[in-house]
């Protein structure tokens, strides 16, 4: 299952999740399912919302169960 901060660091940055969504290129809506784990990203816009929330993509977003190397 994929796992995200994006609601931690969306807050820390002070963005509303419109805001956020709005930077990326997306909607409000489409925040809030990944916030909630019920939508999974293109590498595209994880990529976009690494950049804007200032983190690497695997700080942003992790599977869970996997095995570290």
């Amino acid at each position: 299952m994929l796992r995200n901060r994006v609601k931690e660091l969306r807050a820390r940055h002070g963005f509303s999740q419109s805001e956020l969504a709005k930077r990326a290129g997306v909607t409000r809506q489409t925040i809030g399912f990944i916030e909630k784990g019920e939508f999974s990203p293109s590498i595209t816009l994880s990529l976009r919302l690494a950049k804007h929330l200032k983190v690497n993509i695997d700080e942003l977003f992790w599977l869970e169960g996997e095995d570290e190397e």
